[in-house]
């Protein structure tokens, strides 16, 4: 993938990072992520991560959201 190549090249003695950024449309700060990532977790650390959020203090509980597909499910007009 193109992560694993701009990793290969920016760890490269002397690479130009921010140019290698430029040159894969990238900016800094995700060229850094990914290098910092490479070094911690290896080649898995390149891989897409999910984005939805680790933490939802104002969802509603379960319990009332099944209560709401039940009535939509009996009345979907509503």
């Amino acid at each position: 993938s193109l992560r694993t190549e701009f990793v290969l090249f920016a760890s490269q003695d002397g690479a130009n990072i921010r140019s290698l950024c430029r040159h894969y449309g990238i900016s800094p700060a995700t060229g850094y992520k990914w290098l910092k990532r490479r070094a911690e977790e290896g080649v898995s650390g390149l891989q897409d991560r999910s984005r939805a959020p680790h933490h939802s203090p104002n969802r509603s509980p379960d319990d009332i959201t099944d209560l709401l597909r039940m009535a939509h499910a009996r009345h979907e007009r509503w």
